[in-house]
């Protein structure tokens, strides 16, 4: 296949270049709006309990929870007269509305949840009806209505609708500003380490054909489902990342393989036999580790697989057809604007080869002391990793939004300055409930709910109630919580409890453990959390075993050892584990906050953010694993020495891998830059899980395991030896001439 694959780009490079440049153009105009397409949520299980609730409520009810609130001050107290008239009259223009429906005020029924303790602030709540997108278009358009000052009130919007808006913007802004970050720093490093500005553009026009590629297929994707609009986040960060690991493996390997006196074309053959089935056999590990996403039913996850699985597609398809193509046509010219002549006049020798001594002075401490390094690097990492066990998780909420947003500020007067959280409604939906059973068992069961701890009232169809007494008998209000058709009734049960914290996912429990005398689906911000974290037990291990099972069997098939893969996955989980520890100390337990971009601290992680990042730092990690295990196993081919190919493979390989990190790393931390919280996690935490698998595992565990396991590292039973011996691929050609490196036998001085 490879083989073929040379010829055709070899003979056809300009009909391959114009092909790509074709597609670039149509994947720019069929992803340019794509933006506009992508929705702020998707952390719920739509088929949970909470999604049911949800679905009943907009199906039967003119007003379920309340996505809209408008927080109205007044210095002089929202009693007085002028308040007051003025509260009622934007609540009633509220009213009227398209596609708003359920407004309810302070003014309207004196209700003491809807009035700060101080008197200074009250709320107006309501349900903006539809999808997530035509929620969004209602409320860009009344929006300028209603904020800012009307007479003696003035008003500030928040809600989950001015919420998901707001990430959106704040998402799309960050993201551009990511992108002028990353794009001149990434050139930079590639004209450091190739030392030709030539060379160095080859790998970013390959990011960028990744990334408008991935745009255009994330447009397709939202045709058929919903996507993510932080999708577009991880198609940036894999786009450059990811084209610069296979730009840089293919163009280095050509570059040496060309300086070693092949011709440019034969070049590109042992190249695309080499290094480009390398490429393609990493892009498979990638995808795979990202395609274990799919297992989950959130669309949030789900859409950074679908970017994830495009991005790497695209960038290999790109690397293995479109960089031999521009290769050949550059030919010997891939060394022009050299930027380091001057030194190498001066020095006597090129530059480049500093990183690969650099590298073999490594490898030969680390195998000639294996147990020192093996001890201290994983006394490290488990150190690192202590602060996992005190995890705790939340739902994504506003404070993932920057102090000065204006939902972060609505919703922190209420967490403040409210005792009860009206926007952190609990809803209890039945369905088949007709008006004699109305009549005689809502009321009971709306008792008994308001009696647990953390609830202040429970508002039904049969009235208000407060610590288990009626306070509020039935009334025209309580028509609302009656389906038009009167088989259908809801429970509103506001509690004073923080909206996603651990008391608040108690009280959830403890609402579905009391008996009901009717079928019941609970739903609300903190349902939805215990439903997330339920769906999320249940599925990780199968994408584990999806993604762990495939990825050995892959790797099996590169090295022919049973051993090699469990290497791998033991010291990535270690990897991984001191990641997240890091985490947990910095963004739930909030140390460096200020150092970082002052975060708010919320003392939780959002419970599909460990998903998230195990999913693409293990497949990064696989990335990195293969790379370096590719050169280390074809000296083993060549020569039999373990400690030989440990040395050979980290010389060879420890510079591209260091130079891709550092790469990637810079888009990340690019990302890392966002204003949005669960962005920053991501993007320092991947950064973070990058530089340590690059520098720490590749460079000190991967060599110091092998040289302490010495032939082991290649056992396999016979009969899978046999296996693979007919299905097995490796980087090697057969018969490729390469330097012979001095190594040392055991015992004796390197």
């Amino acid at each position: 296949m490879f083989e073929r694959l040379a010829r055709l780009t070899t003979v056809r490079p300009r009909l391959i270049l114009i092909l790509a440049l074709l597609f670039a153009a149509a994947a720019v105009v069929l992803g340019g709006g794509v933006a506009d397409r992508l929705q702020g949520g998707g952390t719920t299980d739509p088929a949970a309990e909470s999604s049911q609730a949800s679905d009943l409520l907009e199906r039967d009810f003119a007003a379920g929870r309340p996505n809209l609130a408008l927080l109205l001050k007044a210095d002089g107290g929202v009693d007085t007269a002028p308040a007051a008239a003025e509260g009622r009259r934007l609540a009633e223009r509220l009213a009227t509305e398209h596609h708003v429906q359920g407004v309810s005020s302070y003014w309207q029924d004196k209700s003491p949840a809807l009035r700060s303790t101080d008197g200074r602030y009250a709320l107006i709540v309501a349900r903006i009806t539809g999808t997530e997108t035509e929620a969004d278009d209602t409320l860009k358009a009344i929006a300028p209505d209603y904020r800012g000052s009307h007479g003696p009130l003035d008003v500030k919007i928040g809600g989950a609708t001015q919420i998901r808006t707001e990430v959106q913007d704040t998402s799309r802004e960050d993201l551009g500003k990511a992108e002028a970050i990353a794009l001149p720093l990434t050139l930079l490093i590639l004209i450091l380490v190739f030392r030709s500005a030539v060379a160095a553009l080859l790998p970013v026009i390959i990011g960028l054909i990744a990334i408008v590629g991935t745009n255009a297929s994330l447009r397709v994707i939202t045709g058929f489902t919903d996507v993510s609009v932080f999708a577009l986040n991880l198609t940036t960060a894999l786009g450059l990342g990811l084209a610069v690991d296979y730009g840089l493996f293919i163009v280095r390997r050509y570059r040496e393989e060309l300086h070693g006196g092949l011709p440019p074309k034969a070049a590109i053959g042992t190249t695309l036999a080499t290094a480009g089935r390398t490429v393609a056999f990493s892009a498979l590990t990638v995808a795979v580790s990202l395609s274990a996403m799919l297992i989950f039913p959130m669309y949030y996850l789900r859409s950074f697989a679908y970017a994830g699985i495009s991005v790497v597609l695209i960038a290999a398809a790109a690397a293995l057809l479109v960089l031999p193509a521009l290769l050949v046509v550059l030919g010997r010219r891939i060394d022009a604007l050299d930027l380091t002549r001057l030194f190498r006049r001066r020095s006597g020798h090129a530059p480049a080869d500093a990183s690969g001594r650099r590298w073999r002075r490594i490898g030969e401490a680390v195998v000639k002391r294996p147990v020192i390094f093996l001890v201290t690097a994983v006394a490290a990492l488990v150190a690192l990793g202590l602060p996992l066990f005190g995890a705790t998780f939340g739902n994504i909420d506003d404070r993932q939004l920057p102090k000065e947003a204006e939902a972060h500020q609505v919703h922190q007067v209420i967490r403040d300055e409210f005792t009860s959280r009206p926007t952190g409604v609990l809803d209890v939906v039945a369905d088949g409930v007709d008006g004699a059973r109305r009549t005689t068992e809502i009321g009971p069961y709306a008792a008994r709910l308001s009696g647990l701890p953390g609830v202040v009232r429970v508002d039904s169809a049969a009235g208000v109630y407060q610590k288990g007494h009626l306070t509020q008998p039935a009334g025209p209000a309580q028509q609302r919580y009656t389906a038009e058709g009167g088989q259908a009734t809801y429970l509103s049960v506001v509690p004073s409890l923080e909206d996603v914290s651990p008391e608040s996912q108690h009280l959830v429990r403890q609402i579905r453990n009391v008996p009901a005398p009717f079928p019941v689906h609970v739903g609300g911000g903190a349902a939805e959390l215990v439903d997330t974290q339920d769906t999320l037990t249940d599925r990780l291990p199968y994408a584990l075993v999806a993604m762990v099972g495939v990825t050995m069997v892959l790797l099996f098939l590169m090295t022919g050892s049973i051993v090699m893969p469990l290497k791998a996955v033991v010291l990535n989980t270690l990897s991984l584990t001191a990641t997240f520890g890091a985490l947990v100390w910095v963004f739930q337990d909030g140390h460096l906050s200020g150092a970082l971009g002052d975060f708010t601290v919320t003392g939780f992680l959002p419970a599909t953010l460990p998903v998230l990042m195990f999913c693409v730092a293990f497949g990064l990690s696989m990335d990195y694993e293969v790379f370096v295990l590719s050169r280390i196993k074809e000296e083993y081919d060549r020569t039999g020495d373990t400690v030989r190919a440990v040395v050979f493979g980290l010389q060879r390989s420890g510079g591209v891998v260091t130079a891709a990190a550092a790469v990637l790393s810079i888009v990340l931390v690019a990302i890392g830059t966002s204003k949005i919280t669960n962005m920053k996690m991501l993007g320092l935490g991947l950064a973070l899980a990058v530089l340590m698998d690059a520098i720490v595992v590749r460079g000190v565990l991967v060599p110091a395991v092998m040289r302490l396991l010495g032939r082991a590292n290649w056992w396999a039973p016979g009969p899978l030896r046999r296996l693979h011996s007919r299905f097995g691929i490796s980087e090697g050609g057969p018969g490729e001439p390469e330097p012979v490196l001095t190594v040392a036998k055991a015992g004796e001085p390197l």
